[in-house]
């Protein structure tokens, strides 16, 4: 196996994550295959969000295809950007919108997971205000002159979030948003650490009462479950002020609106997405980036899913010149095609290194095990447009423990192969995966 080692903890929790059969956080750039038109398309809409630009996409692929796995992988890529990203699975808890705060779980769901590339594991709004402090610190000594204990300093900064402030309040709801960052700024400034952590109570939409936020605030609004998007838009914009590229909001499982059992809440869920769609596509939003994931079916299903909203399905759906052939990546639909069996090569390829590293052992499968292995794969019926990577990284995870763990053991006698003949040379395993290059992304 000629894959490059990676750090012992990262590839612990790649391989833990995929027998599981969820995806990782961190470490997807070691096993990502087969994504390279996609990823090429998303990154182009990174490069429009650092503009000053704003993107939507759904991101559609059945359970197991992928999409959650390339969710994430842009979420890592667009950190690396420096970008702030928030994303947040929905559940019957955490809808666009509800009459019980689902809208408003999912908002505080975004916030938690608030991530940047120094912070990758969420929990990043403390230090994306620090580093706008800081920034605003650094701005006002070089323009001002002032050295760090000039007791000038304090007065010139506070000069420069009013700068801040001002261009906010012109926003809807940049009033109240403003006010609390300087809210923020001044605790921080004070070493009022309870002020401090009101204030991002607050911008984390934790409070359930104006009331409570009155009291503690003095400020008498609060992030609802109405207008939770609108806070969003802000935020994207204090981040590039904070010194970032942009905001990423990656919302996945869409599928868990699809389930709703009352056509009503259906639609009110889906006007959400209309709402934001027309505002990302109007050029309403800046900086800003949507990408929502879900299966064909909560997307297509003309009577529960995002179709069965005409408004919706007039934008989304294919034109009458779309052959099912082709595949349009600059629409706002990106649909995940199935991985070929020469992608699986390699991602398994991948795969027995990791688990040779994780269990410190040479994993006894040569380039003819592998290549039998996906050959068996896509032989049951119906693999060629049924079989997910999913399916197939969980069967592999489960053949190398069971190698490792019974010497004993080969690929063949595993999957049942009586009849399979392994390769007798090194100059074999050369040429089986020397056919299978080029499909790493």
């Amino acid at each position: 196996m000629s894959t490059p080692q990676i750090p012992l903890r990262v590839a612990n929790t790649l391989l833990n994550a995929l027998k599981g059969g969820v995806v990782p956080r961190t470490g997807l750039g070691h096993i990502t295959v087969g994504r390279k038109d996609e990823i090429d398309a998303l990154l182009h809409d990174v490069v429009t969000i650092a503009d000053g630009g704003a993107s939507f996409r759904f991101v559609v692929g059945k359970y197991g295809a992928g999409k959650s796995f390339l969710l994430q992988t842009i979420r890592s890529y667009a950190m690396e950007r420096g970008f702030v990203v928030i994303d947040a699975d929905l559940s019957p808890e955490r809808r666009l919108v509800g009459n019980r705060g689902e809208g408003l779980n999912t908002y505080r769901e975004l916030m938690k997971n608030i991530s940047v590339k120094t912070s990758p594991d969420g929990g990043a709004l403390p230090l994306i205000l620090q580093k706008w402090i800081t920034a605003l610190k650094l701005d006002a000594m070089k323009s001002g002159g002032f050295a760090a204990d000039n007791p000038l300093l304090s007065g010139a900064v506070e000069l420069k979030i009013h700068e801040t402030v001002a261009e906010l309040e012109t926003i809807v709801h940049g009033f109240d948003f403003a006010k609390i960052i300087s809210i923020f700024w001044h605790a921080t400034e004070n070493g009022d650490d309870e002020r401090r952590s009101f204030a991002l109570k607050w911008l984390r939409g934790e409070y359930s009462t104006k009331t409570e936020a009155k009291h503690e605030l003095g400020v008498g609004t609060i992030i609802t479950d109405d207008d939770w998007y609108e806070y969003v838009k802000l935020f994207a914009l204090f981040a590039v002020r904070a010194g970032y590229s942009g905001m990423l909001m990656l919302i996945d499982e869409l599928v868990n609106i699809y389930k709703i059992p009352h056509s009503v809440s259906r639609q009110y869920n889906y006007e959400k997405i209309l709402t934001i769609y027309n505002d990302v596509m109007q050029g309403k939003a800046q900086y800003l980036g949507v990408i929502m994931g879900g299966t064909p079916q909560c997307v297509e299903d003309a009577r529960r899913g995002v179709f069965s909203y005409e408004a919706l399905k007039s934008r989304l759906e294919s034109s009458r010149f779309s052959d099912g052939t082709t595949r349009d990546l600059l629409s706002p639909i990106i649909t995940l095609k199935t991985l070929t069996p020469e992608e699986m090569y390699v991602l398994i390829e991948k795969l027995a290194s990791i688990h040779g590293q994780v269990y410190d052992w040479e994993p006894r499968v040569s380039a003819a095990d592998l290549s039998f292995f996906i050959q068996t794969e896509y032989s049951r019926v119906g693999a060629d447009t049924n079989i997910t990577p999913r399916e197939i990284i969980r069967d592999f995870i489960e053949v190398l423990n069971i190698i490792f763990q019974y010497p004993d053991k080969s690929v063949a006698s595993i999957l049942g192969g009586d009849g399979f003949a392994y390769a007798s040379s090194d100059e074999n395993d050369a040429k089986i995966h020397e056919e299978f290059k080029g499909f790493l992304l």
